[in-house]
């Protein structure tokens, strides 16, 4: 790392990048069964952060083992729902404590700003944490007045238990590590799972801490087991035959091979996976909150979100002045380090996305699209790239179809004349199905596009302004299953019926 960029880190953080990494299974942190590692890289820089353990499917088959222990015979499942939940808000609080270790940490590995992996993804992380803590006490069946044909006379009484599922294999990406993390490991312990959870290899520092956060709150022994590695070992987890639920985040065509796997003993699945979401705005839309609304729905996290609405559709009245003023918005954003208490914009999270996202604007460009602004790679060190807005684009552009998942919007105007109907055709004219935003003060309007638009959340006259309570998840290609709320309980816990003849 640079020295400048050096002289910002905290020491808790430096102490942290320093010292052996190691597995979590079993309550212990031990080495890999192959001895192996691999490096990190701070996207800002290029440079090395430190080296963490390689596991592979000896690893997975530890973890799996201790999680199963843990569920079967250990404390956790057990364990009276009251002190699962205290157990899981100590997590919280001790995530908040340490959240500028946290923060920073997010930065280094995944290139986001540290100021905004603060207040949002670390303060988001600790609060999930004790959303679904409260959540441990009010897991609850219910009684059903049973009217089946009676063979012989007699009273019944019967009920309904909502259980955990077992042993939870968790797959989760480089884009929200932290946070990412919480959307599955706390409505899985809250349920009384046991969990092993994979990762991202891009940016696994963040789940090793959060490692140590669960052994200062006294988590027992095998109830989270962490293991770093590469798509091997997250292929090992979703097969392995001793998981009972597998739960992934990531790219759609990731996700079809985790079905795949998933399919020798026929374990749960959840998929939280890609998305093109449109953002429509029409011209009685508050102009200036839309603007700044429709830029943070693409450019947040680099660009780098699942839900990005890269897709932006803008009434043909206002088209021209609405987009200058997005590309003029644009240019001010502030490109530097994550670490830099002015970054407004980190870099991408590694060379290889870089290489991605510059691909489709080439491609995009050759296509006959046109650059408001933005579109070239930003310095020689680190992975930055400045933000991009595409106009003169077609539906059949690669631009226009393909998730991109960096700082790229491919503009392309409407007409309202045209009618609800076909406005939500364009919109739905993709394989996705994650979100959607609509900018209008017609509250009529916004009711009836917002039925017909195929996505699992839709934001009106504001994008990405999401809460726990709320489920999350796709339509189409975008995924099965809700996280979050009710629904995140639901994903890992299952129903038993009981009859008894009284």
């Amino acid at each position: 790392m640079t020295t400048a960029v050096k002289n910002q880190i905290l020491a808790p953080v430096q102490e942290f990048i320093n010292k052996p990494k190691r597995l979590l299974i079993d309550g212990d942190w031990i080495e890999p069964v192959e001895q192996g590692g691999f490096t990190t890289i701070d996207p800002a820089t290029g440079n090395v952060i430190c080296e963490v353990p390689h596991g592979t499917h000896h690893d997975i088959d530890r973890a799996v083992a201790a999680a199963r222990r843990a569920f079967d015979h250990g404390p956790w499942s057990r364990m009276r729902p009251n002190q699962r939940e205290k157990l899981l808000w100590r997590v919280g609080d001790l995530i908040e404590a340490k959240a500028d270790v946290f923060a920073q940490l997010e930065s280094i590995d995944n290139g986001k700003p540290a100021s905004i992996a603060r207040r949002s993804d670390v303060a988001r992380t600790a609060d999930l944490f004790r959303y679904y803590a409260g959540w441990a006490t009010k897991l609850e069946g219910s009684t059903v007045d049973v009217s089946m044909p009676r063979v012989t006379e007699g009273e019944f009484h019967a009920f309904t238990l909502r259980e955990a599922i077992g042993v939870c294999g968790q797959i989760i990406p480089w884009n929200f590590p932290l946070l990412m993390a919480a959307f599955k490991l706390a409505p899985a312990l809250a349920a009384g799972n046991t969990v092993v959870l994979k990762p991202a290899e891009q940016t696994p520092l963040t789940a090793l801490l959060l490692g140590e956060v669960f052994c200062e709150a006294g988590m027992p022994p095998g109830v989270v087991n962490i293991v770093t590695g590469f798509g091997d070992a997250g292929a090992a987890l979703a097969a392995h035959d001793h998981v009972d639920k597998v739960a992934f985040t990531g790219s759609t065509e990731v996700g079809k091979k985790i079905v795949d796997a998933a399919r020798g003993n026929l374990k749960k699945v959840s998929l939280e996976l890609g998305g093109k979401s449109p953002n429509i705005v029409f011209a009685d839309a508050d102009f200036e909150t839309a603007v700044e609304g429709s830029v943070n729905a693409w450019l947040s996290n680099q660009g780098q979100a699942c839900v990005a609405g890269t897709r932006l559709y803008v009434e043909d009245a206002i088209f021209e002045e609405f987009m200058r003023a997005v590309a003029e918005r644009v240019s001010k954003v502030k490109i530097a380090p994550g670490l830099d208490p002015a970054s407004e914009m980190g870099p991408l999270v590694s060379q290889e996305q870089l290489d991605r996202v510059t691909g489709y604007l080439e491609q995009g460009l050759a296509d006959g699209a046109r650059a408001l602004t933005g579109g070239r790679r930003r310095g020689e060190q680190g992975y930055f790239l400045e933000p991009t807005v595409l106009v003169d684009v077609r539906p059949d552009f690669s631009v226009v179809r393909e998730e991109i998942f960096g700082p790229v919007v491919v503009a392309m105007p409407f007409s309202a004349a045209d009618g609800i109907d076909a406005i939500a055709d364009v919109a739905n004219d993709t394989d996705y199905g994650l979100a959607a935003g609509v900018w209008t003060r017609n509250i009529s309007t916004a009711h009836r596009l917002a039925r017909r638009i195929k996505a699992g959340s839709i934001w009106v006259n504001q994008y990405n302004a999401s809460d726990f309570a709320l489920p999350f998840g796709g339509y189409k290609q975008s995924g099965w299953g809700r996280e979050l709320g009710t629904d995140g309980i639901h994903l890992y816990t299952q129903v038993k019926a009981v009859n008894i003849a009284l």
